[in-house]
């Protein structure tokens, strides 16, 4: 769940400031609470123009961050990263990455990292929304348990005019277009003529556009758990509804396994029932606690966010447990605490997942379409209870894009490895093949046969690591596309509680 994710805390980093010669490298901000840095991360700050039409305007931070390669010999140049959201920080991302790839990517890459604008580090940008926790099922625009989305209505009208009010100016210019730019920015202030990425759930969007605008800029891209760029934005958002009703039997499978353990159903058909009887309960009579009220759209929220990796199954099934007893789970308690201090603004993630979804593409205001899809999918897919269909503040958002969608297309070098797995809750395998399909001939896939959001260096059996890892060291794209056996069925049992990425609504944390 995005409002539980920690973040880090914007401060700039000390003695970095813009310079003609390259970056000034110094410290970085402050870790979000809980989160490793590794210690040979430094980061500099950017200035670079709001609107890149107009590069002698007003400039805005951009904060980046790196970890060098220990052998400079073996360098082949810089790795940027992304982590996803959108609105995720990527300035820990490098330290991250240092501890998740092979030595042999680490050796031929600077690691960089950065706080894409608007987030965190780099000139950030709210809604005013000051307890984003308060609000879960309407960030996310949950139902009410009756199917009526009037509530979902005023809050997207409100928080569209809030947005505007609170960021005014900077609002239109967050979008994943001028992102790229920035990217190409980065590139440039560091002296590289191209850079390779590899870029996580929107990050694969991100990166996608990116070298879609800058093809000759463009080293080894790599993709992973794709958006279709023909879908942006609501479209990708309605395809949560399939996508987690395939990855749901993955855990209810776990869990009925573990039922003398968990008590929630000695089959997947009873653990299912078990979780329909507990939503609808707290529907009724949701838990109240100091921290939040849990009310059943958030316990469906809780849910649809740790089905994204197989080791939070345990944290899962014991909320699970604990919920259908009417005992406030101990460990959202935790996360609510850190989440109230991770971010200034308290909703930054949220007000930049906002102004991307809602500046790249103009959205329908044809409010009565987005409630009779609503009815629809609140039939078919009734674990996420119609949401994904429901209406955003862009139905509502005071500005029209700037520009149209980058067109992403077949045009450039043979470079994109695209990695997907096949039971991916968030970023659904037809959405990564609608990118290889619009990528075409620059692109190869690779498909794993696992459930989870985040392949490389998240979750991966050695197939598509292997795959990925020649990639970047070799520049090696399989002739075909390939289909890999997943991890070990056995790498499951630690509760993620604070993985690499975000868990926006295209994101893992």
């Amino acid at each position: 769940m995005a409002v539980f994710a920690a973040t880090l805390t914007p401060a700039k980093p000390a003695g970095a400031t813009a310079a003609t010669a390259g970056p000034v490298w110094g410290t970085c901000p402050p870790p979000a609470e809980g989160s490793g840095r590794d210690a040979r991360q430094q980061c500099a700050t950017l200035r670079l123009p709001l609107d890149h039409r107009k590069p002698r305007g007003r400039q805005i931070d951009v904060t980046i961050s790196r970890i060098a390669t220990a052998e400079p010999g073996l360098r082949r140049g810089i790795l940027l990263s992304n982590p996803g959201g959108p609105g995720g920080s990527g300035l820990d991302l490098p330290s991250f990455l240092a501890a998740a790839l092979p030595a042999e990517v680490l050796t031929r890459y600077d690691l960089i990292g950065f706080d894409p604008r608007g987030v965190g580090a780099s000139t950030p940008i709210t809604c005013g929304i000051t307890d984003p926790v308060a609000v879960t099922d309407l960030i996310l625009p949950y139902p009410a348990p009756d199917g009526s989305i009037a509530r979902n209505i005023e809050f997207a009208r409100t928080t569209a005019r809030d947005c505007a009010a609170h960021s005014g100016e900077l609002l239109p210019h967050i979008t994943t277009a001028n992102t790229a730019r920035d990217m190409d920015r980065i590139r440039a202030a560091l002296g590289e003529p191209k850079l390779s990425y590899l870029g996580y759930s929107y990050g694969s969007y991100l990166g996608a556009v990116y070298t879609s605008l800058f093809p000759g800029r463009s080293d080894r891209i790599i993709l992973d758990s794709a958006v279709d760029p023909t879908q942006i934005w609501h479209g990708i958002w309605r395809q949560f509804g399939p996508s987690t009703a395939v990855r749901f039997p993955d855990f209810t499978a776990w869990a009925a396994a573990r039922n003398d353990g968990y008590a929630l159903g000695t089959t997947p058909a009873a653990v299912t029932r078990t979780y329909y009887a507990t939503a609808a309960k707290l529907d009724r009579e949701p838990v109240v606690t100091p921290e939040f009220v849990l009310t059943g759209n958030v316990y469906r929220a809780i849910t649809r966010a740790l089905l994204y990796d197989d080791r939070n199954f345990p944290l899962l099934a014991t909320i699970w447990q604990e919920l259908a007893q009417a005992t406030p789970p101990a460990a959202l308690a935790a996360l609510r605490r850190r989440a109230a201090a991770a971010q200034v603004p308290a909703d930054n993630s949220i007000a930049v997942l906002y102004a991307i979804a809602c500046g790249d593409v103009a959205w329908s205001r044809d409010v009565d379409r987005y409630a009779r899809d609503v009815a629809v999918d609140r039939r078919l897919f009734p674990i996420t209870a119609g949401m994904p269909a429901n209406l955003w503040p862009c139905v509502f958002w005071p500005n029209r894009p700037l520009e149209p969608p980058v067109a992403v297309t077949g045009k450039g070098p043979r470079n994109v490895l695209i990695l997907q797995n096949l039971r991916d809750p968030a970023t659904g395998w037809r959405s990564a093949f609608g990118l290889r399909q619009a990528l075409d001939r620059r692109a190869a896939m690779v498909t794993q046969d696992a459930g989870g959001h985040g392949v490389y260096g998240i979750r991966s059996g050695p197939c598509a690591a292997d795959i990925a890892t020649a990639f970047l060291t070799t520049g090696t794209l399989p002739d075909r596309d390939r289909f890999c056996p997943g991890p070990s069925p056995d790498d499951v049992g630690i509760a993620s509680l604070a993985p690499p990425i975000p868990s926006g609504p295209l994101a893992v944390r």
